[in-house]
């Protein structure tokens, strides 16, 4: 990778949602100066349902900031919301993309390691979110997802960082593939005997891998 960086780094309190006030922390705003990352994400951020939003293999969501022009011609009636911290993301960042990585991937950024480990599914509040019921589709059907990276070592990060490649220890298998199987399904037997036993990506798809070669 070379001159990828952080263009700005977000955090979020839960605050209620829509018209009937749902409970959720995706409406972020940006920080400054270096933020803690630890286990369970940045300092300050919340998730409002710990079912399926956070927990340490969703600790820190991370974006690719060239998508956001994708958007805004997609819906042109939203294009002054499609800026930093629209995907409701923790880190948006320049010059990497859903093409340009792999599960497992070890980033450093800033004092932390943080490793690529699962892509997002789009849930109703990212449709409140940004008043649109048709973004949900929309960002699925594109494969623009996103990453949600686990923290390896603590540390802090700030906008500014560079994000650098440390470890890939899964270079045949790439993320973008991994979103397609995740949105869609369809993998070959191939595909899931490498999922089953991948290194750093998220557990729940190890395991969804295991049960699927059951049935095969």
């Amino acid at each position: 990778m070379s001159e990828v960086t952080v263009l700005s780094v977000q955090t979020g309190r839960i605050r209620p949602l829509g018209p009937e006030d749902v409970p959720s922390a995706i409406a972020k705003q940006a920080r400054a100066g270096p933020i803690a990352a630890g286990p369970l994400g940045l300092d300050g951020d919340q998730q409002a349902d710990l079912t399926v939003h956070g927990g340490a293999e969703k600790a820190i969501y991370g974006y690719a900031a060239v998508h956001f022009s994708d958007w805004a011609n997609a819906f042109p009636a939203l294009r002054e919301r499609f800026a930093n911290g629209a995907m409701g993301e923790n880190l948006t960042i320049a010059g990497l993309t859903e093409a340009d990585i792999c599960p497992g991937d070890v980033h450093a950024v800033g004092s932390a390691l943080l490793q690529v480990c699962q892509p997002r599914q789009p849930c109703f509040k990212f449709a409140l979110h940004l008043g649109e019921p048709r973004v949900v589709k929309w960002m699925v059907q594109s494969g623009f997802s996103g990453w949600y990276y686990r923290v390896l070592r603590p540390g802090s990060l700030g906008a500014g960082d560079t994000v650098t490649l440390a470890e890939r220890p899964n270079p045949d298998f790439p993320f973008a593939r991994l979103v397609e199987i995740v949105s869609f399904g369809r993998p070959t037997r191939a595909e899931l005997e490498r999922m089953a036993d991948m290194p750093g990506l998220a557990s729940q798809w190890r395991r969804k891998a295991r049960i699927a070669l059951r049935g095969v």
